[in-house]
């Protein structure tokens, strides 16, 4: 991928409290407010940005990232949140990078094999090498020299965050809050090599494979998406996952090789 070419980068959370700080760190920002969302325009870190919450679940953000491509024209999308754990490998406050993504709940069987997306022909939509690449390099660098600054005593001891690690292989995405430790057996079984569940991922994913855009998902894991799933979820969004995001999104934009520009 050519750096010159990005021209502008669309970031989509899910919730508010994902993306806060990065609004506020934008240089020269201006709101305009299109299908009943928010999107900012604006400078991160020499990066000529448009930040939008997408609210919850695959409709709300395939239509998110549509707009963000055909009416704010940007270039590369990065989607950033929390996800639940599909893999006992993965611990709350791990990050995992998507290289692939899949609709589990997509079934148009007998019709089309389970999870492809009809007319496709494609279950797993694979995310940009080099973005994602690049993510993987800003997420490693806050671990390894912003995350004990970053994230206080209380909160490390809280949620019992060790040294977290990164992750990148596949993450699945579905029209519901994943909240029971049997459920994640059965899309760890359906799906081999499953690091993490989310609500919106793999319809953006789509969205980006038909439109041509290059796109990459990170996500910060903020419970095993088992019955304790919902404990303490807005806490650690804002305090643990919140910080993640910005500081990583920070790195991205000013630091990494070949910088975005």
């Amino acid at each position: 991928m050519n750096h010159a070419q990005i021209k502008r980068l669309g970031i989509i959370s899910a919730l508010h409290e994902e993306q806060q700080g990065l609004v506020q760190a934008m240089d020269g920002a201006a709101t305009l407010t299109h299908g009943m969302r928010q999107y900012t325009v604006g400078q991160l870190w020499g990066i000529d940005a448009v930040c939008v919450l997408s609210r919850i679940g695959k409709v709300a953000a395939s239509m998110t990232a549509a707009l963000l491509v055909e009416k704010f024209k940007v270039t590369h999308i990065l989607f950033t949140g929390v996800a639940g754990s599909g893999n006992a490998a993965v611990a709350v406050g791990d990050i995992v990078i998507a290289e692939s993504l899949v609709q589990h709940d997509m079934d148009a069987s007998p019709l089309f094999p389970r999870y492809e997306v009809p007319l496709t022909g494609i279950a797993h939509f694979a995310s940009d090498v080099m973005l994602s690449g690049q993510l993987a390099w800003a997420a490693n660098t806050f671990l390894e020299a912003d995350f004990l600054k970053v994230i206080g005593v209380e909160e490390r001891h809280a949620f019992r965050l060790g040294q977290p690690t990164v992750h990148r292989g596949l993450v699945a995405s579905g029209d519901q809050f994943v909240s029971s430790g049997a459920h994640v057996a059965r899309l760890g079984a359906s799906h081999p090599g499953l690091l993490a569940v989310e609500m919106e991922g793999a319809a953006v994913a789509q969205v980006c494979f038909e439109l041509g855009v290059p796109f990459a998902v990170i996500r910060t894991i903020s419970d095993n998406a088992n019955e304790d799933a919902a404990t303490d979820f807005l806490r650690f969004v804002q305090s643990v996952a919140a910080r993640y995001a910005f500081h990583i999104v920070r790195r991205f934009c000013q630091d990494a090789p070949g910088r975005l520009s």
